[in-house]
């Protein structure tokens, strides 16, 4: 037996408006409101290259720290170590990175980023500079080096636990 699906017709409705000022005092609230307008931002500016910010955040840091370990990576980024995983798989399967047996540690492997890689990651900096630019605009350099210590402090603390 079938059962007919019904549906209320549609009309035009005025929702009201709904304020989360009551959740904006806390911090927690506000930094993860913000987080989400930023991170959904950058990686739209980053769609193009085939970039996210978390695949932009770990192809820079194997640039910079050649043959770094995965797992000294995930600990550098703050992320779960199967996390990571995914993304260096993804950044292998197009070209970017390789991953090198570690002399020492057969387990172990060193990430290095390939020319591709350095060429997506020029291109990639580049836009990130330009929205970096753009979400501090607001802010002068003394706010801009102000807000990144504030956040810093309270992301040792909570680390700490205090």
């Amino acid at each position: 037996m079938t059962q007919k699906q019904t549906t209320l017709p549609r009309h035009k409705t005025n929702r009201p408006t709904v304020s989360d000022q009551v959740l904006r005092k806390f911090t927690s609230y506000s930094v993860r409101r913000t987080a989400s307008v930023i991170y959904a931002d950058i990686n739209r500016s980053l769609k193009h290259l085939g970039l996210r910010m978390i695949s932009f955040s770990v192809l820079t840091m194997v640039a910079r720290n050649p043959h770094i370990r995965q797992a000294n990576l995930a600990e550098a980024l703050g992320m779960e170590r199967p996390n990571l995983v995914a993304i260096v798989n993804e950044l292998q399967n197009v070209g970017w990175v390789i991953r090198i047996p570690d002399p020492t540690d057969r387990r172990a492997y060193g990430l290095r980023i390939t020319t591709a890689g350095r060429n997506v990651l020029s291109k990639a900096t580049a836009e990130a500079n330009a929205h970096e630019a753009k979400v501090t605009q607001h802010l002068d350099d003394d706010e801009r080096q102000i807000l990144i210590r504030a956040l810093k402090k309270i992301e040792d603390a909570t680390k700490q636990g205090g």
